[in-house]
Protein backbone atom coordinates (compact mmCIF):
# COMPACT_ATOMS: atom_id res chain seq x y z
CA UNK A 1 0.00 0.00 0.00
CA UNK A 2 1.39 3.37 -1.05
CA UNK A 3 0.41 5.95 1.59
CA UNK A 4 1.38 8.77 -0.76
CA UNK A 5 -0.99 7.60 -3.51
CA UNK A 6 -4.29 9.49 -3.63
CA UNK A 7 -6.12 6.34 -4.73
CA UNK A 8 -5.28 4.74 -1.37
CA UNK A 9 -7.86 7.00 0.26
CA UNK A 10 -10.69 6.19 -2.13
CA UNK A 11 -13.85 4.23 -1.35
CA UNK A 12 -17.25 3.70 -2.97
CA UNK A 13 -20.18 5.49 -1.35
CA UNK A 14 -23.76 4.87 -2.50
CA UNK A 15 -25.27 8.29 -3.29
CA UNK A 16 -28.24 7.67 -1.00
CA UNK A 17 -25.89 7.65 1.99
CA UNK A 18 -25.19 11.40 1.54
CA UNK A 19 -27.31 13.36 3.99
CA UNK A 20 -29.16 16.25 2.32
CA UNK A 21 -30.82 17.48 5.52
CA UNK A 22 -29.94 17.34 9.22
CA UNK A 23 -31.75 15.16 11.71
CA UNK A 24 -33.88 16.76 14.41
CA UNK A 25 -33.13 17.14 17.21
CA UNK A 26 -29.42 17.52 16.56
CA UNK A 27 -28.31 15.02 19.17
CA UNK A 28 -30.50 12.24 17.72
CA UNK A 29 -27.85 11.54 15.06
CA UNK A 30 -26.22 8.14 15.23
CA UNK A 31 -22.79 7.73 16.83
CA UNK A 32 -20.32 5.00 15.82
CA UNK A 33 -17.74 4.45 18.58
CA UNK A 34 -14.44 3.13 17.22
CA UNK A 35 -12.47 0.88 17.71
CA UNK A 36 -15.02 -0.45 20.24
CA UNK A 37 -17.42 -0.98 17.30
CA UNK A 38 -20.35 0.27 19.37
CA UNK A 39 -23.45 1.87 17.89
CA UNK A 40 -24.97 4.66 19.94
CA UNK A 41 -27.00 7.86 19.61
CA UNK A 42 -25.05 11.11 19.79
CA UNK A 43 -26.73 12.12 23.05
CA UNK A 44 -25.00 9.07 24.61
CA UNK A 45 -21.61 10.80 24.17
CA UNK A 46 -21.22 11.74 27.88
CA UNK A 47 -21.08 8.02 28.73
CA UNK A 48 -17.55 8.01 27.26
CA UNK A 49 -16.23 10.87 29.40
CA UNK A 50 -14.89 11.14 32.93
CA UNK A 51 -14.62 14.13 35.24
CA UNK A 52 -11.60 16.20 34.27
CA UNK A 53 -11.64 15.24 30.60
CA UNK A 54 -11.53 18.08 28.09
CA UNK A 55 -13.70 18.56 25.01
CA UNK A 56 -12.19 21.02 22.50
CA UNK A 57 -14.71 22.71 20.19
CA UNK A 58 -14.25 25.07 17.26
CA UNK A 59 -16.37 28.16 17.97
CA UNK A 60 -16.03 29.63 14.47
CA UNK A 61 -19.27 30.96 13.00
CA UNK A 62 -20.34 30.41 9.39
CA UNK A 63 -20.87 33.50 7.28
CA UNK A 64 -23.66 33.51 4.65
CA UNK A 65 -20.84 33.80 2.15
CA UNK A 66 -22.57 32.78 -1.10
CA UNK A 67 -23.89 35.74 -3.09
CA UNK A 68 -26.00 35.90 -6.24
CA UNK A 69 -25.94 39.11 -8.28
CA UNK A 70 -25.46 40.60 -11.71
CA UNK A 71 -22.66 42.35 -13.52
CA UNK A 72 -24.40 45.21 -15.35
CA UNK A 73 -24.17 45.20 -19.12
CA UNK A 74 -21.17 47.04 -20.56
CA UNK A 75 -23.02 48.37 -23.60
CA UNK A 76 -26.59 48.83 -24.77
CA UNK A 77 -26.69 45.63 -26.82
CA UNK A 78 -25.32 43.28 -24.16
CA UNK A 79 -27.37 41.72 -21.36
CA UNK A 80 -26.62 41.81 -17.66
CA UNK A 81 -24.52 38.80 -16.61
CA UNK A 82 -25.65 36.68 -13.63
CA UNK A 83 -22.75 36.19 -11.22
CA UNK A 84 -22.32 33.86 -8.25
CA UNK A 85 -19.63 34.57 -5.65
CA UNK A 86 -18.35 32.44 -2.80
CA UNK A 87 -16.35 34.61 -0.42
CA UNK A 88 -13.63 32.51 1.13
CA UNK A 89 -10.70 34.60 2.41
CA UNK A 90 -10.93 38.13 3.83
CA UNK A 91 -8.09 40.45 2.91
CA UNK A 92 -7.86 42.43 6.12
CA UNK A 93 -11.34 43.15 7.40
CA UNK A 94 -14.57 41.91 5.84
CA UNK A 95 -14.70 44.70 3.27
CA UNK A 96 -12.30 42.98 0.82
CA UNK A 97 -12.29 39.29 -0.13
CA UNK A 98 -10.75 36.68 -2.36
CA UNK A 99 -13.65 34.80 -3.93
CA UNK A 100 -14.60 31.96 -6.23
CA UNK A 101 -16.66 33.49 -9.04
CA UNK A 102 -18.97 31.92 -11.62
CA UNK A 103 -18.38 32.76 -14.41
CA UNK A 104 -15.01 34.30 -13.49
CA UNK A 105 -14.11 34.82 -17.14
CA UNK A 106 -16.91 37.37 -17.49
CA UNK A 107 -15.35 39.65 -14.88
CA UNK A 108 -12.57 42.20 -15.22
CA UNK A 109 -11.08 44.86 -12.96
CA UNK A 110 -13.52 47.69 -12.26
CA UNK A 111 -16.66 45.65 -12.86
CA UNK A 112 -19.52 46.23 -10.41
CA UNK A 113 -21.50 43.28 -9.11
CA UNK A 114 -24.92 44.23 -7.72
CA UNK A 115 -26.67 41.97 -5.21
CA UNK A 116 -29.40 44.31 -3.96
CA UNK A 117 -30.34 47.96 -4.14
CA UNK A 118 -28.10 48.67 -1.14
CA UNK A 119 -25.41 46.01 -1.64
CA UNK A 120 -22.69 45.71 -4.27
CA UNK A 121 -18.96 45.21 -4.76
CA UNK A 122 -16.25 46.01 -7.31
CA UNK A 123 -13.74 43.65 -8.89
CA UNK A 124 -10.24 44.86 -7.99
CA UNK A 125 -7.97 42.06 -9.20
CA UNK A 126 -7.24 38.38 -9.62
CA UNK A 127 -5.30 35.74 -7.75
CA UNK A 128 -4.65 32.67 -9.89
CA UNK A 129 -8.12 31.51 -10.99
CA UNK A 130 -9.87 33.47 -8.26
CA UNK A 131 -11.18 37.03 -8.10
CA UNK A 132 -10.60 39.84 -5.60
CA UNK A 133 -13.57 42.05 -4.76
CA UNK A 134 -13.97 45.16 -2.62
CA UNK A 135 -17.19 46.22 -0.88
CA UNK A 136 -17.63 50.02 -0.52
CA UNK A 137 -18.40 49.74 3.20
CA UNK A 138 -16.46 49.16 6.37
CA UNK A 139 -16.05 45.58 7.58
CA UNK A 140 -18.88 45.66 10.11
CA UNK A 141 -21.34 47.09 7.58
CA UNK A 142 -20.29 44.52 5.00
CA UNK A 143 -20.93 41.74 7.50
CA UNK A 144 -24.38 43.15 8.29
CA UNK A 145 -25.24 43.23 4.59
CA UNK A 146 -23.94 39.68 4.14
CA UNK A 147 -26.24 38.53 6.92
CA UNK A 148 -29.15 40.22 5.14
CA UNK A 149 -28.45 39.16 1.56
CA UNK A 150 -26.03 36.21 1.65
CA UNK A 151 -26.85 32.53 1.34
CA UNK A 152 -25.62 29.65 3.50
CA UNK A 153 -22.62 28.16 1.63
CA UNK A 154 -23.72 24.54 1.62
CA UNK A 155 -21.07 22.20 0.22
CA UNK A 156 -21.51 21.08 -3.41
CA UNK A 157 -22.42 17.48 -2.53
CA UNK A 158 -25.65 18.77 -0.93
CA UNK A 159 -27.41 19.12 -4.25
CA UNK A 160 -30.10 21.61 -3.33
CA UNK A 161 -30.36 25.36 -2.75
CA UNK A 162 -30.00 26.55 0.82
CA UNK A 163 -33.26 26.82 2.74
CA UNK A 164 -34.47 28.58 5.87
CA UNK A 165 -33.60 25.53 7.99
CA UNK A 166 -29.92 25.90 7.06
CA UNK A 167 -29.65 29.34 8.66
CA UNK A 168 -29.77 27.70 12.08
CA UNK A 169 -28.93 24.04 11.46
CA UNK A 170 -25.70 24.71 9.53
CA UNK A 171 -24.32 26.49 12.59
CA UNK A 172 -23.11 25.06 15.89
CA UNK A 173 -24.94 26.15 19.04
CA UNK A 174 -21.67 27.57 20.38
CA UNK A 175 -20.68 29.48 17.21
CA UNK A 176 -19.24 32.82 18.25
CA UNK A 177 -16.70 34.43 15.91
CA UNK A 178 -17.71 34.89 12.25
CA UNK A 179 -15.28 33.87 9.56
CA UNK A 180 -15.94 30.35 8.24
CA UNK A 181 -17.38 29.50 4.84
CA UNK A 182 -18.23 25.98 5.97
CA UNK A 183 -19.44 24.67 9.30
CA UNK A 184 -17.15 22.62 11.55
CA UNK A 185 -19.73 19.92 11.01
CA UNK A 186 -18.88 17.50 13.83
CA UNK A 187 -20.11 20.20 16.20
CA UNK A 188 -23.55 20.38 14.59
CA UNK A 189 -24.71 17.42 16.72
CA UNK A 190 -24.35 19.24 20.04
CA UNK A 191 -27.30 20.82 21.82
CA UNK A 192 -27.18 23.15 24.80
CA UNK A 193 -28.66 20.35 26.90
CA UNK A 194 -25.97 17.88 25.84
CA UNK A 195 -23.21 20.38 26.57
CA UNK A 196 -24.69 20.95 30.03
CA UNK A 197 -24.83 17.21 30.64
CA UNK A 198 -21.11 17.03 29.87
CA UNK A 199 -20.38 19.94 32.21
CA UNK A 200 -22.44 18.32 34.96
CA UNK A 201 -20.22 15.27 34.61
CA UNK A 202 -17.12 17.42 35.18
CA UNK A 203 -16.03 17.69 31.56
CA UNK A 204 -14.27 20.95 30.65
CA UNK A 205 -15.43 22.43 27.35
CA UNK A 206 -12.64 24.47 25.79
CA UNK A 207 -13.32 26.79 22.85
CA UNK A 208 -10.77 27.47 20.12
CA UNK A 209 -11.34 29.12 16.73
CA UNK A 210 -10.35 27.95 13.25
CA UNK A 211 -12.09 29.66 10.34
CA UNK A 212 -12.82 27.03 7.71
CA UNK A 213 -11.67 28.32 4.35
CA UNK A 214 -11.29 27.49 0.69
CA UNK A 215 -9.57 24.17 1.22
CA UNK A 216 -12.89 22.63 2.25
CA UNK A 217 -14.21 23.04 -1.29
CA UNK A 218 -11.06 22.20 -3.22
CA UNK A 219 -10.40 18.55 -4.11
CA UNK A 220 -6.98 16.93 -4.04
CA UNK A 221 -5.98 16.85 -7.71
CA UNK A 222 -2.49 15.33 -7.55
CA UNK A 223 -1.82 11.59 -7.56
CA UNK A 224 1.04 11.99 -5.09
CA UNK A 225 -0.45 13.61 -1.98
CA UNK A 226 2.96 14.98 -0.99
CA UNK A 227 2.49 17.49 -3.80
CA UNK A 228 -0.84 18.76 -2.47
CA UNK A 229 -0.80 22.30 -1.11
CA UNK A 230 -3.16 22.99 1.78
CA UNK A 231 -4.85 26.39 1.83
CA UNK A 232 -4.01 28.24 5.00
CA UNK A 233 -6.76 29.03 7.50
CA UNK A 234 -6.75 31.53 10.37
CA UNK A 235 -6.96 30.16 13.88
CA UNK A 236 -6.58 31.16 17.51
CA UNK A 237 -5.87 29.29 20.74
CA UNK A 238 -6.02 31.56 23.79
CA UNK A 239 -3.65 31.19 26.72
CA UNK A 240 -6.57 30.05 28.88
CA UNK A 241 -7.50 27.36 26.37
CA UNK A 242 -3.90 26.18 26.10
CA UNK A 243 -3.54 26.02 29.89
CA UNK A 244 -6.71 23.98 30.33
CA UNK A 245 -5.73 21.48 27.63
CA UNK A 246 -2.20 21.10 29.00
CA UNK A 247 -3.50 20.64 32.54
CA UNK A 248 -5.77 17.82 31.42
CA UNK A 249 -2.88 16.08 29.67
CA UNK A 250 -0.68 16.50 32.75
CA UNK A 251 -3.19 14.88 35.09
CA UNK A 252 -3.86 11.98 32.73
CA UNK A 253 -7.30 12.98 31.49
CA UNK A 254 -8.35 12.56 27.89
CA UNK A 255 -8.50 15.41 25.38
CA UNK A 256 -11.23 14.96 22.78
CA UNK A 257 -11.32 17.30 19.80
CA UNK A 258 -14.59 17.99 17.99
CA UNK A 259 -13.89 17.80 14.29
CA UNK A 260 -10.87 17.83 12.06
CA UNK A 261 -10.64 21.63 12.36
CA UNK A 262 -10.15 21.61 16.13
CA UNK A 263 -7.72 18.72 15.74
CA UNK A 264 -5.61 20.53 13.16
CA UNK A 265 -5.58 23.69 15.26
CA UNK A 266 -4.45 22.21 18.58
CA UNK A 267 -1.85 20.07 16.83
CA UNK A 268 -0.57 23.21 15.06
CA UNK A 269 -0.30 24.95 18.42
CA UNK A 270 1.74 22.06 19.88
CA UNK A 271 4.32 21.67 17.13
CA UNK A 272 7.19 23.43 18.91
CA UNK A 273 7.34 21.71 22.28
CA UNK A 274 4.59 19.10 22.37
CA UNK A 275 2.62 21.35 24.72
CA UNK A 276 -0.23 23.49 23.44
CA UNK A 277 0.88 27.12 23.28
CA UNK A 278 -1.23 30.25 22.96
CA UNK A 279 -1.36 30.72 19.23
CA UNK A 280 -2.84 33.00 16.59
CA UNK A 281 -2.20 33.01 12.88
CA UNK A 282 -2.61 30.90 9.77
CA UNK A 283 -2.05 27.19 9.58
CA UNK A 284 -1.69 24.96 6.55
CA UNK A 285 -0.88 21.82 8.53
CA UNK A 286 -1.46 18.68 6.44
CA UNK A 287 -2.02 15.58 8.54
CA UNK A 288 -1.36 12.24 6.83
CA UNK A 289 -0.48 8.76 8.11
CA UNK A 290 2.70 8.81 10.17
CA UNK A 291 1.86 12.19 11.75
CA UNK A 292 2.97 12.56 15.38
CA UNK A 293 -0.16 13.56 17.31
CA UNK A 294 0.73 15.37 20.52
CA UNK A 295 -2.62 16.56 21.87
CA UNK A 296 -5.79 14.81 20.73
CA UNK A 297 -6.50 11.44 22.34
CA UNK A 298 -9.93 11.11 20.75
CA UNK A 299 -11.85 12.88 18.01
CA UNK A 300 -15.53 13.36 17.32
CA UNK A 301 -16.01 13.69 13.58
CA UNK A 302 -18.41 12.99 10.73
CA UNK A 303 -17.83 10.62 7.80
CA UNK A 304 -15.78 12.32 5.10
CA UNK A 305 -15.42 12.32 1.33
CA UNK A 306 -13.14 9.79 -0.37
CA UNK A 307 -9.72 11.02 -1.51
CA UNK A 308 -10.03 14.10 0.71
CA UNK A 309 -7.49 15.57 3.11
CA UNK A 310 -10.00 14.74 5.86
CA UNK A 311 -9.86 11.03 4.98
CA UNK A 312 -6.08 11.27 5.22
CA UNK A 313 -6.36 12.88 8.66
CA UNK A 314 -8.76 10.16 9.87
CA UNK A 315 -6.39 7.49 8.52
CA UNK A 316 -3.53 9.11 10.41
CA UNK A 317 -5.57 9.36 13.59
CA UNK A 318 -6.56 5.70 13.52
CA UNK A 319 -2.99 4.57 12.93
CA UNK A 320 -3.39 3.56 9.31
CA UNK A 321 -5.57 3.44 6.21
CA UNK A 322 -6.72 -0.13 6.90
CA UNK A 323 -8.45 0.90 10.14
CA UNK A 324 -10.11 3.88 8.47
CA UNK A 325 -11.37 1.82 5.55
CA UNK A 326 -12.71 -0.89 7.88
CA UNK A 327 -14.60 1.77 9.83
CA UNK A 328 -16.04 3.31 6.67
CA UNK A 329 -17.00 -0.04 5.15
CA UNK A 330 -18.92 -0.94 8.30
CA UNK A 331 -20.56 2.49 8.44
CA UNK A 332 -21.81 2.04 4.87
CA UNK A 333 -23.08 -1.48 5.63
CA UNK A 334 -24.87 -0.18 8.74
CA UNK A 335 -26.42 2.63 6.68
CA UNK A 336 -24.91 5.59 8.50
CA UNK A 337 -25.50 9.01 6.95
CA UNK A 338 -22.39 10.67 5.48
CA UNK A 339 -20.85 14.13 5.14
CA UNK A 340 -21.83 17.50 6.61
CA UNK A 341 -25.39 16.73 7.74
CA UNK A 342 -24.60 13.08 8.42
CA UNK A 343 -23.94 10.96 11.48
CA UNK A 344 -20.86 11.04 13.70
CA UNK A 345 -18.18 8.79 15.08
CA UNK A 346 -16.08 8.91 18.24
CA UNK A 347 -12.57 7.78 17.37
CA UNK A 348 -9.81 6.79 19.78
CA UNK A 349 -6.34 7.42 18.42
CA UNK A 350 -4.59 4.30 17.15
Amino acid sequence: MNLNDLATYDYELPPERIAAYPVSPRDSARLFVWPQNEEKIFRDLPDYFESGDVLVVNASKVLPARLFGVRPKRDATAPDVPIELLLHTPRGDFSEWTVFAKPAKRLKDGDRIIFADDFECVVTGREDDQVIVKFPYDGATTQTKLEAHGHVPLPPYIERPDEAVDKTEYQTVYADQSGSIAAPTAGLHFTEELLQKLRDKGVEIVEVTLHVGAGTFLPVTVDDIRQHKMHSEWGQVTQQAADRINAAKARGNKVTTVGTTATRLVESAARKTGMVEAWEGKTDIFITPGFDFRVADRMVTNFHMPKSTLMMLVSAFLGGVDSAMTLYRLAIEKRYRFYSYGDACLLTRG
